[in-house]
């Protein structure tokens, strides 16, 4: 494995998408108002206006959604977007019009919306103005526009803390940006990673997939893949603030005939140390309404779906109080699996940077920090022993380890026999780790 790294963060592009992306700072309008951490012990309150760049798409709901599985591992997805996209089709130029200057094409409405970005897309300006209309070209320009927001989100956040931008390359094929914010003031570990990837799926990696079902005819023994997606796991210190996991995702395997199977993938869930009834709701309604732009039975599917997933066995209990997951969406047609996709990408802001902005300045106790460090524990396990698409990432040729396992924690613990004390609030969380509720009727 080979990888090219560099440091992004103190070049030109990062200082020209802060000072010119400064919107991208602001999230829904539903948290218009909200408390931000300033110096210890202070407050304040901001006004901020919505993502959106005109109405949410609407799409219908899905004809089937194929066999359940994560391929968020692969080359860094599983560590593993947001706000309206706009447009990324752009009018096709008349054959009678001359070819536009460098001068030009470097700042035309595509170069213009990437300098909003972390970094430079993964693939070049040219090869993405060649295929405006592409869902790879759209999928790569959510993720990035995604990574952008959330970590300018998270840095206002954490009173202007920076992330650390690395550009990675892989040898077999593509590459990918991982933003990492650690040890900040309100977030202990913050990654925000994105992968646009491609090559031939190991043998140990088209197994997994045919254990799901999928029918894969391999030439030669190979099977050429596309991936990109956008994964991000955020642990505050405050153990009152929860943890948040997001990925989203779109995979395409060409086989031996030259037919292409493609499917869409992701989720978003909740991860709090101690129980809080308004968070869980205000996250769970606020996924909802985006799924239910899609078709009603959506939400109810997809929460079953990521309760059922996220459930650690051998403890008998879920990483969290769970969100949405699905994957291998493939119908009723890409345009609209993307247009789902993007709802769900615009909800995480609003659904989670309220929830941290509420209890960032709050006080606790040395014993409610220890009991934050044995449920992460829980969350390192589940990562490690169940997560498809960890592994899948790991059997990967060329995977980035360092962004596969972006998602630990910077610390954990784990005792042994510990069990917390009856009717406290320690037992109330576990409780409905163990019997999921319903957050929204």
């Amino acid at each position: 494995m080979s990888l090219h790294l560099r440091r992004l963060n103190s070049v030109p592009w990062c200082r020209a998408a802060r000072a010119s992306c400064r919107e991208l700072r602001a999230w829904s309008g539903r948290s218009a108002a909200g408390r931000s951490c300033g110096p210890p012990g202070t407050a304040r309150t901001e006004h901020s206006r919505g993502l959106g760049y005109g109405p949410p798409a609407r799409g219908g709901p899905w004809l089937g959604t194929g066999v359940a599985a994560a391929l968020a591992g692969l080359a860094g997805l599983a560590a593993a977007a947001f706000g309206h996209m706009q447009r990324a089709d752009m009018v096709p130029r008349s054959s009678t019009e001359r070819s536009p200057s460098p001068e030009e094409e470097e700042d035309d409405e595509l170069a213009r919306r990437c300098r909003c970005f972390m970094a430079p897309p993964v693939t070049d300006l040219r090869e993405l103005r060649k295929r405006p209309g592409d869902i790879k070209t759209k999928m790569e320009l959510l993720i990035l526009e995604t990574q952008a927001q959330v970590c300018q989100a998270l840095a206002q956040v954490d009173c202007g803390a920076s992330f650390s931008v690395d550009r990675w390359e892989r040898k077999e094929g593509g590459g990918g940006i991982s933003c990492v914010l650690q040890d900040g003031r309100v977030f202990e570990k913050a990654g925000v990673s994105i992968s646009v990837v491609h090559g031939n799926l190991s043998e140990e990696a088209a197994k997994q997939m045919r254990s799901r079902g999928k029918v894969l005819k391999t030439k030669n023994g190979k099977l050429p893949f596309s991936a990109m997606g956008v994964s991000s796991v955020i642990h505050p210190k405050n153990p009152h603030a929860p943890t948040i996991h997001f990925n989203y995702r779109y995979f395409e395997v060409e086989e031996a005939d030259g037919n292409k199977q493609w499917w869409f993938g992701g989720g978003c869930d909740l991860t709090p140390t101690y129980l809080n009834q308004e968070d869980a709701v205000h996250f769970h309604r606020t996924l909802k309404e985006a799924c239910d732009q899609h078709g009603p039975d959506l939400y109810p599917k997809f929460k079953k779906w990521c309760d059922d997933y996220f459930f650690i066995t051998h403890r008998g209990e879920r990483r969290g109080i769970g969100g949405i997951f699905f994957d291998d969406l493939d119908s009723p047609s890409k345009e609209e699996v993307f247009r789902f996709v993007q709802s769900c990408a615009q909800a995480v802001v609003p659904s989670y940077i309220p929830l941290v902005k509420k209890h960032c300045e709050e006080s606790f106790t040395p014993q409610e920090k220890l009991w934050q460090q044995l449920r992460r524990g829980r969350y390192v396990e589940f990562n490690l022993l169940y997560d498809r698409g960890t592994k899948f990432g790991l059997f990967t040729p060329g995977s980035r380890i360092e962004s596969i396992l972006m998602s630990l924690p910077l610390t954990a613990r784990w005792e042994y026999m510990h069990s917390p004390s009856e009717n406290s609030k320690e037992a109330e969380i576990l409780e409905v780790l163990r019997h999921p509720k319903d957050w929204v009727h």
